[in-house]
């Protein structure tokens, strides 16, 4: 079992308002979110969870959902994105990056709910997820997205990373991106 490292320090808390919606906060993943983070999941259209996991089955395992929820923050962030929804927190997004051994680079994943798609809120977890990176001296955020997920790839291009088709599977495209360093930010 890997040992847990402090959280992230709650100033990366943030909330606002998103084009359309209900105000959302965003705000790192915790353990104690298990459950909330299991119904997000759970709740994740065919397509999207198509999309996220890159066309392959999770079996959405109590370990499944620890392994998410519980980080090495040393290596990994995760933040999500809140909301209430009726008279109960839910999460209705998640970000989340995990550095290679040299903590030069890391691979991020992004994943919305359907309804919460197209609101500005993507793009603001991602940028958050950046900013940390950069802060904890990482150079380079790489993430693979299925080719066909146009919506995805749009957002990568706007947030200005290099697309490039995978070199050994063409139904998957690499996105890259050079992060300013901490100082500029």
């Amino acid at each position: 079992m890997r040992k847990e490292a402090p959280l992230i320090p709650e100033e990366y808390d943030e909330s606002f308002q998103p084009i359309i919606g209900a105000p959302v906060t965003i705000r790192p993943l915790r353990p104690d979110d298990a459950a909330i983070e299991r119904d997000f999941v759970t709740g994740l259209s065919d397509e999207t969870r198509y999309n996220r996991l890159l066309g392959g089955a999770v079996k959405v395992s109590d370990e499944y959902i620890r392994r998410l929820t519980h980080l090495d923050w040393s290596r990994e962030a995760a933040f999500a994105a809140i909301t209430m929804l009726g008279d109960r927190e839910s999460i209705i997004g998640v970000a989340r990056s995990v550095a290679d051994e040299s903590g030069e680079d890391c691979e991020f994943a992004l994943v919305l709910a359907d309804a919460w798609q197209g609101r500005g809120i993507g793009r603001r977890m991602l940028e958050k997820l950046e900013r940390v990176a950069a802060q904890r001296g990482i150079k380079h955020m790489h993430g693979e997205i299925l080719s066909t997920n146009a919506r995805m790839l749009e957002l990568m291009r706007k947030l200005g990373y290099r697309l490039k088709h995978h070199p050994q599977d063409a139904t998957v495209t690499r996105a890259t991106r050079e992060l300013p360093s901490a100082a500029a930010n």
